[in-house]
């Protein structure tokens, strides 16, 4: 008893001891204060779920995404695509015998030319992508190997590239710039357009290289080390990719604002896609006068410099010749998708709507059947 009285007067904090150990001897209460926030007492809306304000809401949101799914897919569908497989896995494919005798090691470049028809005109700008499948850029190691800090121009990480990058970090003892996976297999067929009229010749489709990239990738995420001015000697010291034929300072010596880190083929690769059969911003055929199309109904011929070589892992290239719409490239996903849902939601409300009329036999009585 003696012992039980002691630890009672403990925890009630009248030992002789406890105002030592307390402070100025008033025990603090864990218990929470008295507000409605801590109390849980705060005031909040539970709304109850009946007929009368379900079933409106599947009949409003059926009614609005089905036109907004029709639409969307009926804008889809005006897009107009061309697409061309110039893999060479085919006998008959014209670029057959470059894919089966490419060698990287090769000093000549091997070219195979592509005829084909456009049935219809392509009115407005046409965008020009490349399309490749069964490449998986999307691989964990693959989307870690880069340095952004390289490719920002940082001249350290020029020098000394980031761990990231191995394999494809040096080469012969120096610096690789780029380094990394993704650079190292860039895409670099060469594509070039041809019109054929009706007297037979060839009348090239120029080709618009500028504008293909994110202006934010352009002009803040890739810059060259020291600026735009003399990148040879801003990047001596370093070794090109081990798959490129030339060096990043010597990708477009014409347009020294389209060269080094700063290229536009090479800033759309490095942004890399989420799926393994994906395609490319390639160039753009720019409409020239209102009253003609851009790409006239006719007779085409596809030049390619087959430098990619994709069969080692069973893919496949292509090239897509595309307009657009306000809702960008040809996608019908996005308008199917509204009109399922909106059926969906729709005929959910049909069903519960029968339901409700048929055997709804509440009665008002309180009474609770045994």
């Amino acid at each position: 008893m003696m012992a039980s009285s002691y630890n009672a007067k403990e925890e009630d904090g009248n030992h002789p001891g406890a105002a030592n150990h307390a402070g100025a001897g008033v025990v603090k209460s864990k218990k929470p204060d008295n507000t409605a926030f801590k109390q849980q007492r705060l005031p909040a809306w539970q709304p109850i779920l009946t007929a009368g304000t379900v079933l409106p809401a599947f009949f409003v949101i059926g009614l609005i995404f089905i036109p907004i799914g029709i639409g969307l897919y009926v804008t889809s569908n005006n897009i107009k695509e061309f697409e061309i497989d110039y893999t060479g896995a085919d006998i008959n494919n014209p670029c057959y015998n470059c894919a089966k005798n490419f060698s990287w090691n090769s000093t000549t470049q091997c070219v195979c030319s592509v005829p084909f028809t456009l049935e219809q005109p392509f009115e407005s700008n046409v965008f020009m992508y490349y399309g490749l499948s069964n490449f998986y850029q999307n691989h964990r190691r693959y989307v870690k190997s880069r340095d952004d800090s390289q490719l920002n121009g940082d001249r350290s990480a020029l020098k000394s590239p980031s761990k990231e990058c191995e394999p494809y970090r040096t080469s012969e003892g120096q610096p690789i710039a780029p380094c990394g996976a993704i650079a190292n297999s860039l895409f670099n067929d060469t594509l070039e357009l041809y019109h054929i009229d009706s007297n037979g010749s060839r009348n090239e489709i120029p080709l618009v290289k500028k504008g293909i990239a994110w202006w934010t990738d352009k002009h803040v995420k890739f810059r060259n080390p020291g600026g735009n001015d003399n990148l040879t000697v801003a990047f001596q010291g370093t070794s090109k990719p081990v798959n490129w034929r030339k060096p990043v300072f010597d990708l477009d010596p014409e347009d020294p604002d389209n060269n080094g880190f700063i290229n536009e083929d090479f800033i759309v690769w490095m942004r890399t896609a989420a799926l393994p059969t994906f395609r490319k911003l390639y160039r753009i055929i720019q409409k020239k006068s209102s009253t003609t199309p851009t790409l006239p109904s006719g007779k085409y011929v596809l030049n390619i410099t087959y430098n990619y070589p994709v069969l080692s892992f069973d893919g496949r290239k292509r090239m897509i010749l595309s307009t657009i719409s306000w809702m960008g490239g040809k996608n019908p996903f996005l308008g199917i998708a509204y009109i399922t849902v909106g059926s969906i939601c729709f005929f959910l409300g049909v069903v519960l709507l029968i339901i409700h009329h048929k055997y709804d036999t509440r009665n008002n009585s309180a009474d609770i059947p045994n």
